[in-house]
Formats: structure tokens, sequence, C-alpha cells
């Protein structure tokens, strides 16, 4: 990697770092649901009674799915304005190259 095209802002970093959040948001959201489901499931068997069991079972890969599809859709929208750039520049050369 060019330092000067670092500096200048040339070479934009951030949309790696966006991807590294985005595993990083999903191993947070696994983590979440596992602890929903066997919290769920524990505080039920422990007395909390059937809906508590259920929402463990439902709750935890509920949180999964939508904390994987919410990191998913944020992480392309934050990408999405660094391709937009990305493209505005390529413009920008070729109309300067004519």
């Amino acid at each position: 990697m060019n330092f000067q095209a670092l500096t200048n802002f040339e070479k934009m970093i951030t949309p790696t770092i966006i991807k590294i959040l985005y595993y990083i948001a999903i191993a947070a959201a696994v983590i979440a649901g596992i602890v929903v489901f066997f919290g769920g499931i524990i505080d039920g068997v422990s007395g909390g009674g059937i809906v508590r069991i259920l929402g463990g079972l439902i709750g935890g890969p509920l949180v999964i799915v939508l904390g994987v599809l919410f990191a998913r859709v944020y992480a392309e929208l934050m990408i999405l304005a660094f391709n937009i750039h990305s493209h505005l520049v390529a413009i920008r050369d070729m109309m300067a190259n004519r």
C-alpha cells in the first residue's frame, strides 16, 4: 500500500474495518442467541414455567437470525457509501482524461 495514497485519503481503509466489524457483530449475535436460548431454558426449568422455556427456544434462534440480518444490512449500507465514492472518483478520473 502506498503511504502517500493513505495520507491523502485516496485509498479508503474503512471498508476493511467495516468487514471486520461485521464478523464481530455476527459472533456477538450468535453468542447473544445462545445466551437467550440457554438462559430461557435454565430459567424455565428452575421455576419460570413453560413460557420461559418457549421464549428461550424461540428467542435464541430469533436473536441469531435477526442479529446477523441487521448486521449485514448495516454493513452493506456503510460499504455502499464507499462504493459510491469509488465510482465517483473513477468518473472524475475518466472525465479528467478526456
